[in-house]
């Protein structure tokens, strides 16, 4: 028997030949060299595209093998493909059975597949660096967390459902069944769990539009208080009585919320009252050193709506009003500063000899 009679027989009994072979083997060879060449080449072409260096370690380092299993299965299955297509058009060269012609760029869709969904979850992780980046003190808070938290289980949800529909067609599955079974599942869980589904996306919604953070007093509806928990279900506000009101995210769409911690500056007022018999000088020296202590205190601003003048001369004192803005980020802050400045104002008075009003002392003369 000649070897042209062992090829025919060979082809007979197990339908390839040998230079499908050879060509099946040079396809997987091309696909791993194009894999471990991507893995050379593609970090240091991220790296140019990305500066931050946590990105850098989660995108290159931590996925380049993923990345160039996909590449390299990528071009495999193009090359598959025409493999395909040369024994379809009758090619003499090339032999294979129809199992095959089928099966052959579903292996490599497969692992295509496979391959992008595997980077693509580790990508998942650089969501909390994005976060980071577009914040503006860079520090990752509760309401962050929560946010970076709801889009990674979003994301996570998305690459598995479209990664599945990939995997499912390269194995063959009749994807038009599948998406209807889907759809009916999917439409049956959403009706069950609409509450929930709204809560989350009222989480969602505001986390993204920040309407507050964790540390602002707000107002929300009949409630209010400082936000504490921003949570994907719900939102934890501590009142000032020391209890704890949970308010679904959902309310918070579509109800209007009053953020005192956006206050672009806290107004303050106050009325000091000094004995009647106060010298009139002292009272202005007073009044002007009072001003001069707002217009130079780092902690105020809007200075030219600022002022401190005798409001009043009543039966029992004389009145001096105070009006004043402070540029502090919160009520501790502004606490502080406050009294600081009375301390001061204080100061001021006993250097000009003013006594506040003392009803006491006023009723025993």
């Amino acid at each position: 028997m000649t070897e042209t009679d062992i090829a025919t027989q060979a082809v007979d009994t197990v339908g390839v030949n040998q230079a499908t072979v050879l060509a099946i083997i040079g396809i997987i060879v091309a696909g791993i060299l194009v894999r471990f060449l991507t893995m050379a080449f593609a970090p240091s072409l991220l790296k140019k595209i990305i500066r931050s260096k946590n990105l850098q370690h989660k995108t290159v380092k931590n996925s380049d093998k993923a990345l160039g299993s996909a590449v390299g299965a990528f071009v495999s299955y193009l090359l598959a493909i025409q493999l395909v297509n040369a024994v379809e058009d009758g090619s003499t060269t090339y032999v294979m059975p129809d199992i095959m012609i089928t099966i052959l760029p579903n292996i490599f869709q497969f692992i295509i597949a496979l391959a992008l969904v595997i980077w693509a979850f580790r990508l998942v992780n650089v969501i909390q660096d994005v976060v980071l980046i577009l914040d503006s003190d860079g520090v990752a808070d509760s309401s962050d967390k929560t946010l970076i938290s709801a889009l990674e289980s979003v994301m996570r949800f998305v690459i598995v459902f479209i990664g599945s529909v990939f995997i499912a067609d390269a194995i063959g599955l009749n994807l038009t069944s599948l998406i209807a079974g889907l759809g009916i599942s999917g439409l049956a869980l959403a009706l069950a769990a609409k509450d929930t589904i709204s809560n989350f996306f009222g989480a969602v919604t505001v986390l993204l539009d920040r309407p507050f953070k964790v540390g602002d007093w707000v107002v929300v509806g009949a409630s209010q208080g400082e936000v504490i928990e921003i949570n994907l279900r719900t939102t934890l506000i501590r009142t000032g009585i020391d209890t704890v009101i949970t308010i679904p995210n959902a309310n918070l769409v579509s109800t209007p919320v009053e953020n005192y911690g956006k206050r672009r500056w806290r107004r303050w007022q106050s009325m000091l009252h000094f004995d009647l018999n106060s010298n009139p000088d002292n009272v202005e020296a007073f009044r002007d050193d009072v001003l001069k202590s707002i217009m130079e205190n780092a902690a105020t601003m809007n200075e030219d709506s600022s002022w401190c003048r005798v409001n009043d001369i009543s039966a029992t004192s004389i009145d001096v009003s105070l009006n004043l803005y402070w540029d502090v980020q919160g009520g501790a802050d502004e606490r502080q500063e406050k009294e600081k400045f009375l301390l001061e104002v204080m100061q001021l008075a006993k250097n000009h000899e003013l006594r506040f009003y003392d009803n006491r002392i006023r009723q025993q003369m």
